[in-house]
């Protein structure tokens, strides 16, 4: 009898564990959606001392959130984040894909350094190349443009790794096979490696997605005008020199929250398989 209670016991346990992880992310979502809902005076009325009220509006308006877009002009900062990052996942899925199949499968000198070198990039802070690579910005003639947001997030360490370490579990005997029968190695690539590639295409262009969606630093530096501004440079729109809108504040959150939710959610699972299948646990 013991043996039957104690699984369905840890079962129960765990689960309530996972509920609890759960409601510690989901609060501060549903806090600034109930807060988003507000008027401005109201935000912090039921938080000092706190009450239930405080999850719920009593009187919901979707006010802010016709004033970020009428008003502030937040929406052209979403089409501004959405332009970047589409470009950026389109470049950057062909750069990683053909630098990852040239690290795994093409013999040619200092492969593997330049490869230790991808790696390494992983470890340096962005602060420190933020100087060198406004310069670089800036004798190309790219600062103040799309080209600005969207060249530095094309070469990522992270998803030619993902695409190096998939390619070289591929089984040799279909390269060999291939290029017997006269294939090039763009042919290789395009016939045979990509086809077998869609989990980790679709994890790299998420990692891409997400790494542009969330961008703060490079673009406050890179670009000034309005017409250029991205999602997370939009949201210090709210605060003012002596007030800080809290209301807009928290419906612009909640809008840049929820959008890449919506695309990551779905698409999680090839997510998962692509970290999976690359070797990292």
């Amino acid at each position: 009898m013991v043996s039957v209670r104690t699984p369905a016991l840890k079962r129960v346990l765990v689960h309530l564990g996972y509920l609890l992880v759960a409601l510690v992310f989901v609060f501060p979502l549903w806090w600034a959606l109930s807060s988003s809902l507000r008027p401005v005076d109201d935000v912090f009325r039921y938080t000092s001392p706190f009450s239930l009220k405080a999850l719920y509006p009593s009187e919901p308006t979707l006010a802010a959130y016709r004033e970020i877009f009428a008003g502030k002009g937040f929406g052209r900062a979403i089409l501004n984040t959405f332009l970047v990052s589409a470009a950026t996942v389109v470049g950057g899925i062909a750069v990683a894909a053909l630098a990852g199949f040239a690290f795994a499968r093409i013999e040619f000198p200092g492969r593997r350094v330049l490869f230790v070198l991808t790696v390494v990039t992983f470890m340096v802070p962005f602060e420190g190349i933020a100087i060198p690579l406004y310069d670089l910005m800036g004798s190309l003639g790219w600062t103040d443009t799309y080209a600005a947001l969207i060249a530095p997030g094309v070469a990522n360490g992270v998803a030619i790794f993902l695409f190096r370490q998939f390619f070289a579990e591929i089984p040799q005997d279909l390269v060999d096979a291939a290029r017997l029968d006269g294939a090039g190695w763009l042919t290789v690539l395009v016939q045979i490696f990509l086809p077998l590639s869609k989990p980790v295409a679709i994890g790299a262009s998420l990692l891409l997605f997400l790494f542009q969606w969330e961008s703060f630093l490079w673009p406050l530096i890179a670009v000034r005008s309005e017409q250029y501004k991205v999602v997370q440079v939009a949201l210090g729109d709210f605060q003012l020199q002596f007030q800080t809108l809290w209301d807009q504040l928290f419906a612009a959150s909640v809008v840049a929250a929820a959008i890449p939710l919506l695309i990551l959610l779905p698409l999680q699972g090839y997510y998962v398989r692509s970290l999976v299948g690359t070797g990292i646990k």
